[in-house]
């Protein structure tokens, strides 16, 4: 029923971006974005280059498209990637220290990246150095404390979460935090756009929560009995299951 071995990083990143929730979300960042012909886009936590091509095909060979991440893997996937991309190239990097030129970018987005970051209102303040006057950053971050599980034992619900919200997530209310860093950096943030994800499928809500692998940590850190994770456990895999979590989209200008 749940899945046991954590999954390769890339592997889920190209997981969830199959998922229709991933096409969905990702579409609409897209828009939002608005990314134009000769323009140049950074995808800040590019990964292994899942958005580059897009990204690529929206500035067309007239513009140009940097993906940058601090993992050397998802950089050398993303490379291979977009290989054939005349217009993208992929570096080695920080999002908290950017290794571009001021006022170079027309267009940014980062995608579930500022929730691991050390410092959000840094990598907010780089980016601003980084885009033109009048340039947009879209951002795409969860809330994990509207993280809500369906149980019978509520208090069993909310030791979940708050162990997510506590232990798992770095930043885990970047979500709501957004707007304001976004302001406090320096942008104006007109538009502001919650995507809620309905889970209805345990094995589905598995593949992107890690159930059971999250369950067993949060006992290892006192958050949950054994008694209690078995009894968690149990009626999640046996339904009817209902879980879901606030997703912010963001768009903030220069």
């Amino acid at each position: 029923m749940f899945e046991n071995v954590t999954p390769d990083s890339i592997v889920y990143l190209d997981r969830l971006a199959a998922t229709d929730l991933g096409h969905s979300y990702k579409g609409r960042m897209l828009d939002e974005l608005g990314a134009r012909p000769g323009q140049t886009v950074v995808d800040l936590g590019c990964g292994p280059g899942t958005d580059l091509n897009a990204l690529a095909e929206a500035v067309t060979a007239t513009g140009t498209v940097i993906g940058v991440d601090h993992d050397q893997a998802a950089v050398d996937a993303a490379r291979e990637r977009t290989a054939g991309q005349g217009t993208v190239a992929v570096h080695l990097g920080d999002v908290q220290d950017l290794q571009l030129a001021d006022h170079t970018a027309d267009r940014a987005r980062t995608d579930r990246v500022l929730q691991h970051v050390t410092d959000p209102a840094l990598a907010l303040r780089e980016i601003h150095r980084v885009l033109r006057p009048g340039g947009r950053i879209v951002m795409g971050e969860p809330d994990w404390d509207t993280l809500m599980i369906d149980h019978p034992d509520s208090d069993l619900s909310h030791s979940y979460t708050q162990y997510v919200t506590d232990k798992v997530i770095r930043n885990a209310r970047i979500g709501r935090q957004l707007p304001r860093l976004s302001a406090e950096a320096g942008f104006e943030v007109p538009t502001v756009i919650p995507v809620t994800p309905v889970f209805r499928n345990v094995q589905a809500a598995d593949k992107i929560l890690g159930l059971e692998r999250t369950t067993q940590r949060a006992v290892t850190a006192g958050y949950f009995t054994d008694e209690a994770a078995r009894r968690w456990l149990d009626h999640l895999a046996g339904g009817p299951f209902l879980a879901a979590v606030t997703f912010y989209i963001v768009v903030a200008e220069s």
